[in-house]
């Protein structure tokens, strides 16, 4: 069945090339949300920025994989269709359907911008088989992240997991941090992002913020108790505690000693938190650019290597406390002397830190819109 509809698919894409020509156009496509993210956001500004600013199209849709949420999702492939047959680069967030099972023009380029800033658990190709991948069956069918003529990498201690995850040679990969490394770097930012927070949760800076932001798993029948754990240990007098669960996440926290704010994300919430407690998440790269103190809350460690797997040797290299026990967390927090140099050598290891970042990823894409290099 997955064979018949990708040649239909195919088939009205050929016909959708004939008819479409190409343009010095950009698409950029996503699955990680209904709207644009922030690296999609600062790339179209810093395209806007060129003498000859080529036209940006962004598409995001996630996947509903209801019966409504798939007749959706196929005539927002048909949409993809048309943008990418009259695009010179495409640019992904995320796995895309059609870039990988589309029997594309020749010269266009398509550019795999992974949404994670770094390296920690294993997902694509290196989770093939395991309880939270795909089956190697499917992977092959819907020919799971082919045709990406780039891959952009935060660092080159990144780059072999990427490629692997991938399935590709990691000669594809380009040391491109994500555009949003300008934003963590930026005083500006940081300050209006605060003040933003402030005016609607309150002055939070009368106590330590800790933010709880665990990563998303399949099974997430530990995450709730987990949480109630946190939830009751914590010293209230001393700390607020917020709490961001992963987007797609059906665990529902609703203790009112915690901060909830849906308002925000994960990634504005690091601007006020002066501790960032986690357990496999990449957001822990992000906190580490803001020299946050991190902790790694592991309640479910051997299952999730079972179920998933990670990518380097989790419980010696974290820069900070591993534990499955939330009062060890939180006694460190109060106090153990975090290692602030080892979080620095751990961060620089895998992202090449610059100024640039969303600049650099337009110097390198302009070019190609007069033809793949």
């Amino acid at each position: 069945m997955i064979t018949i509809l990708l040649a239909i698919l195919n088939g009205i894409y050929s016909v959708i090339k004939i008819v479409v020509p190409t343009r010095r156009k950009i698409t950029m496509a996503s699955r990680q949300s209904g709207k644009p993210g922030i690296d999609f956001q600062l790339l179209a500004r810093e395209f806007a920025l060129q003498e000859d600013a080529p036209e940006v199209v962004m598409l995001c849709k996630m996947l509903d994989r209801s019966l409504p949420g798939m007749i959706s999702y196929g005539f927002h492939m048909l949409r993809q269709m048309y943008h990418f047959a009259g695009s010179s680069v495409v640019i992904l967030d995320s796995y895309c359907i059609l870039a990988s099972i589309g029997k594309h023009k020749s010269d266009l380029v398509i550019i795999q911008m992974w949404h994670s800033m770094g390296t920690m658990k294993k997902f694509g190709h290196t989770t093939l088989g395991t309880n939270e991948g795909s089956t190697e069956r499917l992977a092959h069918a819907m020919r799971m992240h082919a045709n990406y003529n780039y891959i952009f990498a935060s660092s080159e201690a990144y780059s072999e997991d990427l490629a692997a995850g991938f399935g590709c040679a990691a000669a594809k990969a380009v040391i491109k941090p994500l555009p949003h490394l300008d934003l963590l770097t930026s005083k500006e930012y940081a300050l209006e992002t605060r003040a933003k927070i402030y005016e609607s949760l309150g002055d939070l800076s009368d106590k330590k913020t800790i933010l709880y932001c665990p990563t998303f798993r399949k099974d997430e029948r530990g995450l709730s108790k987990a949480i109630a754990a946190l939830v009751d240990t914590i010293d209230y007098d001393r700390y607020n505690l917020v709490i961001k669960l992963h987007p797609l996440s059906k665990v529902t926290p609703d203790d009112p000693r915690a901060i909830i704010p849906d308002a925000f994300s994960t990634f504005e919430m690091l601007f006020v938190a002066d501790a960032v407690i986690s357990d496999y998440s990449c957001i822990i790269y992000e906190a580490g650019v803001l020299d946050i103190p991190l902790y790694f809350y592991c309640f479910d460690y051997e299952k999730y290597e079972q179920m998933r797997g990670l990518t380097f040797d989790y419980l010696h290299e974290c820069p900070g406390v591993v534990s499955p026990d939330i009062s060890e967390i939180l006694k460190a927090i109060d106090e153990v002397a975090y290692d602030k140099g080892y979080l620095r050598t751990f961060i620089n290891t895998y992202i090449r830190m610059t100024p640039t970042a969303t600049k650099d990823i337009v110097d390198l894409v302009m070019p190609l819109l007069e033809g793949p290099c």
